[in-house]
């Protein structure tokens, strides 16, 4: 098992942003055959190749962390404070808790399977190199090599924490409108359903390139918002908000299907969204 040194000052969102989303948030539930995953190949996030990680299960109660700094915080001195050793296993590629045909004909199976198993192995695989690396700097004492890996570390970070929450939201018995107090929220919040869902959609869409559009709990006011986040930026790491649910907008979560008509895959996909994982991620959110 490795060790990693974390340095408080230079990440003060991890706790949150990672642990709290992949451990208490992110759990997907109900697994596919764990053979068909390992199996498949892998793709690099950013544009190389990258080898596929282990699908697996970290220990029960092992530490998830990863290291990447919200944006604005780069200047913060790096600090490696005396009893900061944290056991660490390496982050691994979550099951999907369906099939990559399930999501049909809003979602094909081919899309499914090059995101999951490419794309975001990528994400854990990339991480995982970053942190190593982080790790050996930070045991140099080396706040060059620290600071350059910022960006690989959120933008990895960012796509683990984002895929592994997205395909929770994700169901094929999903669609339809949230019920009891999530829709009480929404109305309270955006009017109604219809209008809440027509601006997550223009959100959505108006992206510029890559991103993903959110709706998230605000927990200092009390009620809920939508954000739009650049690229992989994590959404409570990026704006504090409480991520509920996300929308990939990336291309390679559509393009094989819609082309480049992306109201058209906002449009189907609000048949699939997952109304109960949303409505439990409220409640929690609230404790």
């Amino acid at each position: 098992m490795a060790v990693l040194l974390i340095a408080t000052r230079y990440a003060p969102c991890l706790k949150n942003a990672v642990f709290l989303h992949l451990k208490k948030h992110c759990d997907c539930g109900a697994r596919s055959p764990a053979a068909r995953r390992s199996s498949a190949p892998s793709a690099a996030g950013a544009g190389g190749d990258a080898a596929a990680p282990s699908v697996s299960r970290p220990a029960p109660g092992a530490a998830m962390l990863c290291r990447f700094a919200s944006a604005g915080r780069s200047s913060a001195k790096l600090v490696a404070p005396l009893g900061c050793l944290v056991p660490r296993q390496k982050h691994t590629l979550p099951d999907l808790p369906y099939d990559y045909a399930a999501l049909e004909p809003h979602i094909n199976a081919e899309i499914m399977q090059l995101h999951h198993s490419k794309h975001h192995a990528a994400y854990v695989n990339n991480l995982n190199v970053a942190e190593e690396k982080y790790k050996e700097a930070l045991a140099k004492g080396d706040v060059t090599t620290q600071v350059s890996l910022q960006p690989a570390l959120k933008f990895n970070g960012g796509g683990h924490i984002n895929h592994t929450i997205f395909w929770t939201n994700l169901s094929p018995n999903g669609g339809g409108e949230p019920k009891g107090e999530l829709m009480e929220a929404i109305k309270r919040d955006f009017g109604s359903f219809a209008n809440f869902k027509e601006k997550l959609t223009a959100l959505s869409v108006g992206v510029q390139g890559s991103g993903w559009g959110w709706l998230g709990y605000n927990k200092e006011q009390g009620r809920l918002q939508i954000a739009a986040c650049a690229n992989q930026d994590p959404l409570q790491g990026t704006t504090g908000l409480i991520p509920l649910l996300g929308i990939d907008v990336w291309e390679h979560a559509y393009y094989l299907q819609y082309k480049n008509v992306r109201p058209d895959y906002l449009k189907a996909i609000w048949n699939v969204i997952n109304w109960e994982n949303v409505s439990s991620r409220y409640a929690a959110c609230k404790k």
